[in-house]
């Protein structure tokens, strides 16, 4: 046979043969990303069953109304630190929250009225998407979350969200970080690789939030 067929029919051998590793390892990957999304699906499932977020959103990203923000933020965190009693389930804190709304509204209003701001303060506790975010070196799938929300005017601005349940708010936005105690109450109710993932550096990694993300 003429030697230029034989390297002809090598080279289309060899082409072949790089086609079908390339078919081999883009399956590979489509079904490991399917397997990743199904578990990640699953570790938010159980996640939402187990915490409370509380979530504040500013009327707008003026310097005035993310200061008014915060404000707002310190005045209930203050308020439900010294009148939320010591529960231990998500459930019933997001109860204790719920009988308590209106109180927790009134210490929204009071703080944006005694700050001379003409704006309007909802809240209610209520089931809200956020995106795969990172608290302190704690990191949450994107999917639906209940949370105490707190709506002040338009509620178009930059918001500020933490975990009320298990308490893992923290203020110090130098350091980040999570109280203990409330990441051992996280770790009492996730599996040991629940655990693992959450607390893990992973490729779901966060930009997350406590003061900026919308």
């Amino acid at each position: 046979m003429d030697s230029r067929y034989v390297r002809e029919d090598r080279s289309k051998a060899g082409v072949i043969l790089i086609m079908a590793l390339c078919i081999a390892a883009l399956f590979t990957w489509i079904m490991y990303e399917r397997a990743d999304a199904a578990s990640r699906a699953e570790l938010q499932e159980h996640l939402a069953e187990e915490v409370l977020r509380f979530h504040v959103l500013a009327n707008s990203d003026s310097e005035e109304d993310q200061s008014l923000k915060i404000k707002v933020r310190d005045s209930v965190l203050a308020f439900l630190e010294e009148n939320m009693p010591e529960t231990d389930s998500a459930s019933e804190t997001t109860a204790w929250a719920r009988e308590h709304i209106d109180a927790i509204e009134e210490v929204g209003r009071d703080t944006v009225a005694a700050s001379g701001a003409d704006q309007t303060v909802s809240a209610a506790v209520t089931t809200c998407w956020f995106p795969d975010k990172s608290y302190g070196d704690i990191t949450f799938p994107a999917g639906n979350y209940e949370a105490l929300r707190i709506e002040i005017g338009a509620a178009k601005g930059h918001n500020w969200w933490c975990v009320l349940y298990p308490s893992l708010c923290f203020l110090d936005t130098t350091n980040a970080v999570v109280p203990e105690e409330g990441k051992q109450k996280l770790k009492n109710v996730l599996t040991e690789e629940e655990y693992a993932e959450v607390t893990a550096t992973s490729d779901f990694e966060i930009s997350w939030f406590f003061f900026g993300e919308k």
